[in-house]
C-alpha cells in the first residue's frame, strides 16, 4: 500500500571498513549507523540530535545517497533509492537536497554566486535561457534575504551567515521536497543562528519543504522541529513529539543531554547529570544496551546482555531503555 510518508528509512546500516596489514584488508568495521528506522512526512521537520561522533551526519548523507548504505532501505515517495545506480538516481536528486555544516568549505571559491546557484539549474535543465537562469538566481537570493546584485560576487566577499544563506538558496534552486540540514547554524554567531533558523522555518511554511534537521543544540531543535530523534552510537535511543521529548525525556541519555542545556532564568535551577566514562568506540560497541557503560540506571546484567527495543512508552513516544518509566 502507498505510504503517506515522504521519506521512509528501514533498518539502515552504514559501516565503514577499517583496513590493516600489507594488503589493506578490512579486519574491522566502524558501525556509524546501525539499524536505524524512521520516517518524515511532507512539510514536517524532524530533528536529529546527539553527541559529536554518534553518526548523525553519516545518517543524513546516507538519506540523500552521498554515503552508500551497507544494509537496510531508504524509500522516497515509496520508491526505493538505497540501491539505485547513479544514472537512475540523478534525475531524482532534485527532490532531496542537503545544506552542509561548513559555510566556508561548501562553496567553490572560484565560482561566482550566480554560477554556484545556477549550476543545479543547468544540471537539471530548469532554465530555458541565460536570462531565465539569471532571473531565477535573483529570485532565490531575494528569498533568502540577499541582494540580487550580489550574484556576480565570490564567496570570500561574504560573511559566514551570508554564505549559509547562499547554501540554502543553492538547495532551494531545484524546488526540493526534502532538505537535510547538517548542523547549518553550528558555526555561526548566536544572532545569525536565529536569523537562519527563522529563515528555514519561513521557507518550510511557504514552500511546503520537509527537513531532517541535524544539530546538537536542543533549544534550536525544539524551536524548529515537530518530532525529535535522539541518536547514540549509531542507534536511535528515543523519538517522539519535540515538546514531549524535551519536557519529559524517558531515556537516561536524553535526560543527560537536556540537563546540559543552559537555562536563561538565573532563578531556575536544573540538576546537571554528569555521565561517567567516554563514548565507546563504534568499532567495538558494548554488548547489550550501547549506553549501559555510562548509564546511571544500568543494573549491570540485563543491560549488559540484552539489547533494548525501541518501545512505545506513552502514545507516540518511544525509548530504547529497559527501565524507561511510563507516565
Amino acid at each position: 500500500m502507498p505510504s503517506e510518508a515522504l521519506l521512509r528509512v528501514e533498518n539502515l546500516k552504514v559501516h565503514f571498513p577499517v583496513r590493516h596489514g600489507l594488503f589493506r584488508r578490512a579486519r574491522e568495521w566502524v558501525k556509524a549507523v546501525d539499524d536505524v528506522s524512521f520516517s518524515i512526512d511532507r512539510n514536517e521537520t524532524v530533528g536529529l540530535v546527539g553527541e559529536s561522533g554518534c553518526g548523525k551526519t553519516t545518517l543524513g548523507r546516507a538519506v540523500v545517497r552521498l554515503a552508500d548504505p551497507t544494509g537496510g532501505k531508504v524509500f522516497f515517495e515509496d520508491q526505493e533509492i538505497s540501491n539505485l545506480p547513479a544514472a537512475k538516481l540523478r534525475p531524482l536528486r532534485r527532490n532531496f537536497q542537503i545544506i552542509f555544516q561548513d559555510p566556508y568549505g561548501s562553496l567553490d571559491p572560484r565560482m561566482t554566486i550566480e554560477d554556484t546557484i545556477g549550476e543545479a539549474l543547468d544540471i537539471h535543465r530548469l532554465a530555458e535561457s541565460k536570462t531565465a537562469r539569471r532571473g531565477r538566481v535573483a529570485e532565490l537570493l531575494v528569498s533568502v534575504g540577499l541582494d540580487p546584485s550580489h550574484a556576480q560576487r565570490y564567496p570570500h566577499e561574504f560573511s559566514g551567515g551570508q554564505r549559509q544563506r547562499i547554501g540554502i538558496a543553492r538547495a532551494l534552486a531545484v524546488k526540493p521536497k526534502l532538505i537535510v540540514c547538517d548542523e547549518p547554524v553550528s558555526s555561526l554567531d548566536v544572532s545569525v543562528q536565529a536569523q537562519i533558523v527563522n529563515l528555514l522555518q519561513d521557507l518550510r511554511d511557504s514552500q511546503g519543504i520537509a527537513y531532517l534537521f541535524i544539530a546538537h543544540d536542543l533549544a534550536v531543535v525544539e524551536h524548529l522541529s515537530h518530532r525529535i530523534l535522539v541518536m547514540y552510537l549509531g542507534k536511535i535511543v528515543e523519538q517522539g513529539e519535540a515538546t514531549i521529548v524535551i519536557r519529559n525525556p524517558k531515556h537516561p541519555y536524553t535526560q543527560a543531554l537536556i540537563s546540559a542545556v543552559p537555562v536563561a532564568d538565573p532563578e531556575s535551577k536544573r540538576a546537571r547529570i554528569i555521565l561517567s566514562g567516554d563514548v565507546p568506540s563504534p568499532i567495538r560497541p558494548p554488548s547489550g544496551c550501547p549506553f549501559h557503560p555510562r548509564c546511571p540506571l544500568s543494573d549491570g546484567k540485563r543491560c549488559r546482555n540484552e539489547v533494548p527495543l525501541l518501545r512505545e512508552i506513552t502514545p507516540g513516544h518511544f525509548a530504547a531503555c529497559h527501565y524507561a518509566e511510563k507516565g
